[in-house]
């Protein structure tokens, strides 16, 4: 992003949280603003409801994940854990060699349909931005 449209960005955002959602604002969205999106889209949903739907699902993956399974979601991605082997590290401000153990780390791997998306409407944003700058 460049800097010109990076700066009309930050002094809209004011003004942005008035009218929208945070998230579409500061392109960050964490889990509350998902909570506030789903209690906006089903109306027939509390706030707390929605609280622990997203609360429960969280949950049931991350336990998956604890056991090492893997979860799939079709056209969104799929999530599994990875084995990152050990390996000697060396500490920076010594620099004496540290053994470093085996750590399994949760991976995402996003689907054909949200890879396919995010291009696209990434494609939409630069040609907006590059119309903008030739004006």
């Amino acid at each position: 992003m460049s800097p010109k449209t990076e700066q009309a960005r930050l002094s809209a955002w004011p003004l942005c949280l008035f009218f929208r959602p945070r998230f579409l604002c500061t392109g960050l969205m964490t889990r509350s603003d998902l909570v506030e999106e789903l209690a906006a889209r089903f109306a027939q949903l509390t706030h707390r409801d929605a609280e622990y739907a997203v609360k429960t699902i969280l949950d049931a993956m991350s336990d998956a994940l604890v056991r090492g399974h893997r979860i799939e979601i079709r056209g969104f991605g799929s999530f599994s854990v990875n084995r990152r082997p050990p390996r000697i590290g060396r500490n920076p401000r010594s620099g004496e060699s540290v053994q470093i153990p085996e750590k399994r780390v949760p991976h995402f791997k996003p689907g054909k349909a949200l890879r396919e998306a995010v291009d696209a409407k990434t494609a939409e944003l630069d040609a907006k931005e590059a119309k903008g700058r030739k004006a």
